[in-house]
């Protein structure tokens, strides 16, 4: 019994020890596992920094703390990457580099960062992302129930999406005291996908952005000035040259607005596809603008008239690439690049070539676009990821554009100085001309006398007929408006002297419209031939005027003539118009008739001329609304 007691505790303890075995082994194995999802990924201690005292200033740069997971087939969510199999997948040290850079990729990266905040207090930073093209931007951070809340946005969504206003992706992050956050990004983007990853303190981001939209407004403010004076030269010198510079410079600062986040922020903030493609897509209207802008500076026209023509055809594949960049931008985007190269390329070697032709706005230009084409290169070249990203790579398109700006306002200045000179010199040798005009004109005056006085005599003939054309309607003959009010003007001031009374009487074709549409316009002028000369029938007092008043609407003017006899004038035009019947097939009448408004009134100082055509103008509508081929006296 003892051996049988002493050889179960045995037993016993031979199975304690495999178990203590196992779990010892099971704890290196997970240790080891994890530590591999964590390689090199070390914490941002929060209440380290504030310590040390650096985050009063600047903001840390996250890149040494990042672990980096690629998706290249776009499936993995925020539970994947949090299973054991997957976080070991996660790769980290990139402590070398101011900002991640994947250049043009399909694929989407997560990353991964632990904060740890060993103070006492809860800590609010800001985390920011200074790359505005990324096209979808997700940060996933723990909640205190222990589950992740959700920031989704980017430039493909709507601005309203971004929890904190800023032309960059600025997220903030609550931090509880004593604890440690694994924060998650998901990022994609058919644009170059470029992330320098930051942490502030609220108050130094303020400070920094402050000063941030301060550079941008004084960069845009530049572009601004450069308009506005360019447009001030064209409408003073009606040169083309300066409008295509203000083309080129809108395009140019509009393309950076699209580029640095400004245009997603203030100009299309609720835009998807455009906000995805703006950038290239005007980038591509500003290469437009700038070759013309080039062939009409440097005159390629005239100086290189074969390499003009090239140039032309190479501008319209530029015109048409932004409906590449709509249609399918991963693709064409690729294209895009070697296009815009070979154009850059084409637009330096055609300014050097009139450079050393010695075309003098060359010399400006080439100078100028020197140091925008070395801008360009360097951003290329941080987009592709073959250079860093920091202050000077980041802002090189910028720099080169205002440093562009500067040069060609010299030029543009030189070359109104050159108009200058032209035209004083112009004027020099008109001055000269006319005198010598002057002096042959004095040698031969007497030969000329009667010649002038010849002329002079077919100069007056002339101007009795144009009189008589400014005061006649063209299509009817009757006197037009001008001369009509010409005429109430002096009835109205004669009528007004001898205290005797003036009338009007205001016609109007009935349904003119429909009958012009009906019968065609041709039609339409030979009724409004025919209104007129029976109306110069009806009226026989040679003290009378009738008168085309504008479109189908024609005037009486009756001096000397009360309302009744003017209202019986009206009634007898109604009467013989009807009689005329001058077919009208959408007619209640099935004839032309005429609608009349009759006003008469004794002139005095308190009234004019106004005041008798409005009561007419009245009495028409009148008419029209009782029925229409009638004639209505209005009150006195």
């Amino acid at each position: 019994m003892i051996f049988g007691s002493r050889s179960a505790a045995i037993c016993t303890q031979r199975h304690l020890m495999r178990q203590l075995h196992t779990s010892f082994y099971c704890f290196v194995l997970c240790w080891f596992f994890l530590g591999l999802g964590k390689a090199h990924a070390a914490q941002v201690d929060v209440s380290h920094w504030v310590d040390a005292g650096q985050v009063s200033q600047t903001a840390l740069s996250l890149s040494p703390y990042i672990a980096i997971l690629e998706d290249p087939g776009l499936k993995l969510t925020l539970a994947d990457v949090q299973r054991q199999d997957v976080a070991t997948r996660f790769k980290s040290d990139f402590a070398s580099v101011a900002a991640l850079n994947f250049g043009y990729s399909k694929s989407a990266y997560w990353l991964r960062v632990a904060v740890r905040n060993t103070a006492n207090t809860p800590v609010e930073r800001l985390l920011e992302i200074n790359s505005p093209p990324l096209g979808l931007v997700d940060l996933h951070q723990p909640l205190p129930d222990g589950t992740y809340g959700t920031f989704a946005t980017g430039m493909t969504r709507p601005f309203a999406t971004r929890p904190y206003a800023n032309r960059n992706f600025v997220f903030p992050v609550s931090l509880r005291a004593g604890a440690e956050h694994i924060i998650y990004m998901r990022i994609q983007s058919t644009n170059p996908t470029i992330i320098p990853l930051k942490l502030w303190t609220p108050a130094a981001f303020h400070r920094y952005e402050r000063d941030d939209y301060a550079v941008q407004a004084w960069y845009f403010g530049m572009a601004a000035t450069m308009i506005l004076f360019n447009l001030l030269l064209f409408v003073g010198l009606r040169d083309l040259t300066y409008l295509l510079y203000i083309n080129f410079v809108t395009c140019f600062a509009l393309s950076m607005a699209a580029q640095n986040g400004l245009g997603k922020e203030y100009l299309w903030p609720d835009s998807s596809q455009w906000s995805n493609i703006a950038a290239t897509a005007l980038y591509s209207l500003a290469a437009l603008a700038l070759g013309m802008f080039m062939r009409r500076m440097i005159n390629t026209r005239r100086v290189i008239p074969k390499i003009d023509l090239f140039l032309q055809l190479f501008m319209l594949v530029v015109l048409l690439s932004p409906i590449g960049f709509y249609l399918n931008y991963p693709v064409f985007i690729r294209f895009a690049a070697l296009m815009f190269a070979a154009f850059a390329l084409t637009i330096l070697a055609t300014s050097i070539l009139c450079a050393f032709k010695r075309q003098r706005s060359a010399l400006f230009f080439v100078a100028a676009y020197a140091v925008l084409l070395l801008c360009v290169v360097i951003t290329a070249l941080r987009n592709s990821g073959l250079l860093p990203v920091n202050l000077l790579t980041q802002n090189a398109l910028q720099l080169g554009s205002a440093i562009e700006m500067l040069v060609l306002a010299f030029a543009l200045a030189d070359r109104f100085d050159v108009m200058r000179q032209e035209r004083v010199k112009a004027q020099q040798e008109k001055l000269e001309a006319q005198n010598s005009l002057v002096d042959s004109l004095r040698a031969s005056e007497r030969l000329l006398e009667n010649r002038v006085a010849q002329r002079t005599t077919e100069l007056q003939h002339l101007n009795y007929q144009l009189e008589a054309l400014s005061a006649t309607d063209s299509l009817t003959g009757l006197a037009n408006r001008r001369h009509i009010d010409a005429v109430i003007s002096s009835e109205w001031t004669r009528a007004s002297r001898s205290g005797q009374t003036l009338a009007l009487a205001m016609l109007d074709v009935d349904w003119f419209k429909r009958y012009n549409d009906h019968y065609g316009h041709l039609a339409g002028d030979e009724c409004l031939r025919q209104v007129a000369a029976d109306l110069k029938t009806t009226i026989c007092r040679t003290t009378d005027t009738v008168g085309r008043y504008g479109g189908e609407e024609f005037i009486l003017v009756l001096p000397n003539t009360d309302g009744a006899g003017a209202l019986l004038m009206a009634d007898r035009v109604c009467s013989r118009m009807q009689a005329l019947a001058l077919p009208h097939a959408v007619s209640e009448f099935g004839c032309v008739t005429v609608s009349v408004g009759v006003a008469a009134m004794i002139p005095n100082d308190e009234t004019g001329p106004d005041t008798l055509i409005k009561q007419a103008d009245e009495a028409l509508y009148q008419a029209k609304e009782r029925g229409r081929n009638q004639a209505v006296l209005a009150p006195q």
